[in-house]
């Protein structure tokens, strides 16, 4: 790998700790970053290298995948650590900056790669970008690459205007956007699994009945309310992670794929995405917000009883929704996307569910339980084919046979690890195109329309269920229903009507 001095802005923030010091620690164990590293972390608050260096190894003990034990090796590891004090919108600490870094370069012998991680609000990324520009901090004698973290805008206007001036310091090859569901491992097989011959030959409309992809979460609002009121689920889930993961599981990709192609195959989805009209939105997409209930044994606050949450706040935590491809595969197969807060359980999972055999005496079905492909992503890692044979024990009836492929859960890399490795190599393939981001804006903008006027039913949901009724009925009228949802009866309370 290339030797690569690597820039984090918001280096004393939640996110750096959480996740980006204990990915680069666990790539450092498995020797996955480059022999030369430098990190030169920045933030406005007044420290000294040794006081963050022992910030970055508490936060490794507190979230590190891998036990932090052995002192000789997070020492080594905070060799590389270095911190200065920089004011976003101050030009001269930009320059005092370009200094620290070129010393540090000279020091080592290395080449000016430069990879700057944005660790901060989006509201900072284009004056980072253009101080970077400015400043001469992106060397022409190295390569120089700009990390991001969602939301790349918060509509389609916004991100169009986002990428345009992102663009005017960056080219779009140097320009890594971290949706962190891409970095999930299950997610990332899924590029390899659609290349297998057996599923390649069943993935299309001919087998498959209806795709169905849930984001459960148990938690609530948090200390997210000052962000999450502004955006809610359609916003903060539905219009990155969820799109992302139907990119993923229907972009047919021929074998050995290169990250141009899948970047190609992303695109002709969202491009074949039937598009929804403001004025029928309701007819395809269910909203909700959770109130007091009970999850997990324990009694929750309603969402507008949650601090910094106004009692009026009519903001959606829960989406689901009906879309289809027109595409040569696709055509026909309804799927169905739902993730909201205060659910029954925390998971994020693929259900593909296969048409029935048809009888051809009768012109029916056979009546038994359709076959289903199961893909858990999190918190656990796993696949199951539930298949439906012939019982010899009962003439004429069915059972199911399941065939489960589970990793284990101490080897598998968290996301970051693979998107901070990716990043390092330069390879975009799991990171959101401008392309993408626009696209998936312009599909969900007729929502976000609908949901401003009051023309979507926002429905009150007990927490610790999976959404509201409506929700079932989305699924019902095509005939079907969602799987693996154990949940009593429940009481749903419009909290607004359609005018």
């Amino acid at each position: 790998m290339d030797p690569t001095t690597f820039i984090l802005f918001g280096a004393t923030g939640d996110l750096a700790k959480r996740k980006i010091y204990p990915a680069l620690y666990n790539l450092f164990i498995d020797q996955k970053l480059p022999q030369s590293f430098a990190l030169i972390g920045l933030g406005r608050r007044e420290m000294n290298d040794e006081s963050f260096k022992a910030s970055v190894e508490q936060s490794i003990h507190n979230f590190s995948r891998r036990e932090a034990n052995n002192a000789a090796l997070i020492r080594d590891f905070l060799r590389a650590f270095r911190y200065s004090v920089l004011d976003i919108s101050r030009k001269e600490d930009y320059k005092k900056l370009l200094h620290l870094i070129e010393q540090r370069e000279e020091e080592l012998h290395v080449s000016p790669n430069r990879l700057f991680y944005l660790s901060v609000g989006p509201e900072f990324f284009e004056t980072i970008a253009a101080n970077i520009q400015e400043s001469g901090l992106g060397s022409e004698n190295g390569w120089k690459r700009l990390v991001i973290e969602k939301p790349f805008g918060r509509d389609l206007q916004s991100a169009r205007d986002l990428n345009r001036k992102l663009a005017q310091a960056f080219a779009e090859h140097e320009i890594f956007r971290i949706d962190h569901y891409l970095g999930k491992p299950m997610v990332q097989k899924l590029e390899i699994l659609q290349q297998n011959p057996v599923l390649n030959a069943l993935w299309t409309n001919h087998y498959i009945a209806n795709v169905q992809i849930t984001a459960n979460e148990t938690v609530g609002v948090e200390d997210r309310a000052g962000y999450y009121d502004h955006v809610g689920a359609v916003r903060d889930m539905f219009q990155n992670h969820m799109l992302q993961l139907l990119m993923m599981l229907t972009s047919h990709l021929p074998k050995n794929s290169n990250f141009e192609m899948v970047r190609f195959k992303k695109k002709k989805v969202m491009e074949a995405l039937e598009p929804l009209q403001k004025e029928e939105v309701s007819a395809s997409v269910i909203r909700g917000q959770y109130k007091a209930g009970i999850v997990q044994g324990k009694p929750v606050i309603g969402y507008t009883s949650e601090p910094g949450i106004a009692p009026t706040s009519m903001n959606d935590t829960f989406i689901a929704a009906r879309l289809q491809i027109d595409d040569y595969f696709w055509r026909g197969v309804p799927f169905y996307i739902r993730t909201g807060k205060r659910m029954n359980e925390k998971s994020t999972r693929i259900v593909i569910e296969f048409k029935e055999r048809l009888d051809a005496s009768q012109g029916t079905t056979d009546g038994k339980a359709p076959n289903l492909l199961v893909f858990e992503i999190s918190p656990n890692e796993g696949i199951t084919l539930q298949l439906n044979t012939r019982d010899p024990q009962h003439k004429g009836g069915y059972k199911s046979i399941q065939l489960d492929f589970h990793e284990s859960q101490e080897d598998i890399p968290e996301a970051y690890e693979n998107l901070i490795y990716d990043a390092l190599h330069g390879n975009p393939t799991f990171f959101a195109h401008r392309d993408e981001v626009e696209l998936s804006w312009k599909w969900v903008q007729p929502i976000l329309g609908a949901f401003e006027e009051n023309l979507v039913p926002l429905h009150l949901y007990e927490a610790g269920y999976y959404g509201s009724s409506e929700t079932d009925a989305l699924l019902a009228k095509d005939g079907y229903h969602w799987w693996f949802d154990a949940k009593p009866e429940q009481q749903i309370e419009p909290l607004l009507s359609m005018p």
